[in-house]
């Protein structure tokens, strides 16, 4: 194989740039990058603090900031796990399975993507809302979805169930069947065959696939927003408090909550990066 690193982009005439142009490159995208990322964040964690550490804490450990945290902890929670499985699943399905309708499932898999998130909150509303057919049916059992966690939680899994899927299926497809197929010869039984093969093969794009997942869990407004209800106390997610108190003109209840949605941001890109820095020093073994 064809090491990239003897051929570097910067030493051959075809791909090298004046100095002063590669120089005017990076510093556009340096200062692009600072305006758009770097201060802004630097700006929200500035208006979190600026009234004083005491009333940073008090806004976070306010009643409905509380309630609003441990609401987007319980729904990550659920979700997670749910499209973990799912989406190991699909990935499995789409990449040893042919069979009709395949093609038509995968665009499927991608719906989320294509559809804007207010968009599938008013789906769940017309087909789980309490003037429905079938939503009614389930509060004359007492289980109510929409305005309730239970909605929240269809909501977000709807629009995080494709990144586990589309993180594991490239790598299952590159990496092909010939090792399982190699296990099940050798005497292996299916569940075998997934803990001890498939499972490691695929552990980097999993975690991934499930850090973007929950990032994305704890970070969705808009079709948790349709379907929540915005009752304070008990449906309001982080998100949805921090427009709640912006509009208020709670400026800081409002960047608290901002600056601790950021610092979970924060937290994922750091451990994303940890674990892309620990699998290149396992593929350099």
């Amino acid at each position: 194989m064809i090491d990239s690193s003897q051929y570097p982009y910067q030493t051959q005439a075809a791909t090298r740039e004046p100095t002063w142009l590669r120089y005017t490159l990076i510093g556009i995208a340096v200062a692009f990058m600072t305006l758009m990322l770097v201060i802004p964040l630097i700006s929200v964690f500035y208006e979190a603090l600026k009234s004083g550490w005491q009333l940073y804490v008090a806004a976070l450990t306010d009643h409905e900031a509380l309630s609003a945290i441990k609401l987007t902890l319980i729904t990550a929670l659920i979700v997670v796990p749910i499209n973990t499985v799912i989406g190991i699943a699909l990935a499995w399905l789409l990449t040893r399975f042919d069979f009709k309708g395949k093609q038509f499932l995968t665009t499927l898999l991608d719906l989320p993507f294509s559809v804007s998130p207010v968009v599938a909150g008013l789906m769940f509303v017309a087909l789980l809302g309490a003037n429905t057919w079938l939503g009614g049916w389930l509060e004359y059992f007492g289980f109510q979805v929409i305005f309730a966690i239970p909605g929240i939680v269809l909501a977000t899994m709807f629009v995080t169930f494709p990144f586990v899927a589309r993180e594991v299926i490239p790598l299952m497809q590159s990496q092909g069947s010939s090792e399982e197929q190699a296990a099940l010869t050798l005497g292996a039984s299916g569940w075998q065959m997934f803990w001890r093969v498939t499972l490691p093969n695929i552990k980097w794009a999993l975690l991934y696939g499930i850090i973007l997942t929950n990032a994305r869990a704890m970070g969705e407004f808009g079709a948790v927003s349709v379907v929540s209800g915005h009752i304070r106390g008990e449906t309001n997610t982080m998100p949805l408090l921090v427009e709640i108190a912006y509009n208020e003109y709670n400026m800081t209840a409002a960047f608290a909550l901002s600056s601790l949605l950021a610092l979970l941001a924060l937290v994922t890109l750091i451990v994303q990066q940890a674990l892309t820095k620990r699998q290149s020093g396992n593929d350099a073994i």
